[in-house]
């Protein structure tokens, strides 16, 4: 319908929670695991979804809720493959999807399998000295890179200015908060149990600040001391907005690269739909094939949800699905009763008349309305028995 392209394939994950209790059953696939939605009280489904840069769906999988990211790419692929047959395609993963195992059967297939796929932070530490003396290139404007040759791969160092104002923003007002509640804590008369709780909750709300300070507390006395860390701190200052990423396409161009990557916010786009719009959450059914039929039907109003998009594109990009479709729950079917002399009723069935608004998105979406449903009449209705009463 669209003429989409299936070239760039987009795989992420996500969890759904359940709100019943744990299954007897050991191979029910709710289970408890890591939740995205910070519910680990909860027995939850992973859902894995495969999509296209925009946004049309491929495939999706539920798998058991302990299932680790790490070990589903391998499945995607086969089931990709199995129903679509082999081509070259790219594959886009975050990082904690793909294993250095199944990155080497990618890259060892016939045809091999393209792949990008985010770095932990750890590998950027392994290949700080080799990226520094590199130069930066412009991709588009506010977007540069770096790239480094690996054997059969490419390393790209991505930094975005927008996205390093955006850190370091936060960062600061983070940093800041932390400091003047550590001052706070330091002016308390505290015993050392409540100081070290204090502690513990400052650090559990600012914990990515708390690393750029040295916090030392004394071993027999409620006092401590803290100081900024500006070795960390520089080390922050020159990772903020960057990002490293891996792939095979080494003859690709930096920009499609980077821009491939970028495409991945269509996956959590397609999960925030299926969670807020689409309502996939809350799940209250008790039989596992009962909780697949619920995510199956989900997922066809996700496909129908794109379609939609799709159409608006063209016609009225500044709308989105959800507000097409607010705009036309306005349109109401009623009923209208006539009575008739001789004991009948005329009903006539008529949708309310469309206003200014909803006739210019009937237009531009090419849609026909049904005519009006033609009249229908009941039957007489039956006149209730006189009582006879008999004098005796």
């Amino acid at each position: 319908m669209f003429g989409a392209s299936f070239e760039v394939l987009l795989y992420d994950l996500t969890s759904t929670y359940f709100e019943s209790a744990p299954p007897d059953d050991e191979d029910d696939k709710r289970r408890y695991g890591y939740s995205r939605d910070k519910r680990s009280d909860c027995v939850q489904v992973v859902i894995a979804l495969i999509v296209t840069p925009e946004g049309f769906p491929l495939a999706y999988e539920v798998l058991p809720g302990n299932t680790a990211d790490c070990k589903t790419l391998r499945g995607a692929l086969r089931k990709i493959e199995a129903q679509y047959g082999k081509a070259q395609r790219i594959w886009v993963m975050d990082r904690g999807i793909p294993t250095e195992e199944v990155l080497a059967e990618m890259r060892q297939a016939d045809p091999p399998v393209s792949y990008l796929v985010g770095t932990p932070k750890g590998r950027l530490s392994k290949l700080e000295k080799a990226l520094l003396g590199l130069p930066w290139q412009a991709v588009r404007q506010g977007v540069d890179v770096k790239l480094l040759p690996q054997e059969q791969e490419l390393y790209v160092l991505a930094q975005s200015h927008a996205r390093i104002h955006k850190e370091r923003a936060m960062r600061r007002r983070k940093l800041k908060w932390l400091w003047a509640r550590l001052k706070q804590i330091a002016a308390m008369e505290l015993t050392r149990e409540e100081l070290l709780m204090k502690l513990g909750a400052a650090r559990a709300k600012a914990r990515a600040a708390w690393r750029l300070i040295d916090v030392e507390v004394a071993p027999d006395d409620a006092t401590f001391s803290f100081a900024l860390n500006r070795d960390k701190l520089r080390q922050t200052r020159r990772r903020e907005g960057r990002y490293l990423l891996r792939t095979n396409l080494c003859a690709r161009e930096p920009a499609h690269l980077w821009q491939f990557y970028i495409q991945l916010v269509e996956v959590e786009a397609a999960f925030k739909n299926l969670k807020d719009d689409l309502q996939l959450r809350p799940i209250y059914h008790q039989l596992e094939h009962r909780v697949e039929a619920h995510i199956f039907v989900a997922f066809l109003a996700y496909c129908l949800h794109v379609t939609l998009r799709a159409q608006l594109k063209p016609l009225a990009p500044g709308l989105t699905p959800r507000a097409v479709l607010d705009k036309f729950a306005a349109i109401q079917m009623l009923d209208v009763h006539f009575p008739t002399t001789d004991g009948r009723t005329l009903i006539l069935s008529r949708y309310t008349e469309l206003n200014a608004e909803q006739k210019l998105l009937v237009n531009q979406l090419k849609l026909d309305l049904p005519s009006q449903p033609p009249p229908r009449i009941t039957a007489p209705a039956a006149k209730p028995a006189r009582a006879v009463t008999q004098q005796v």
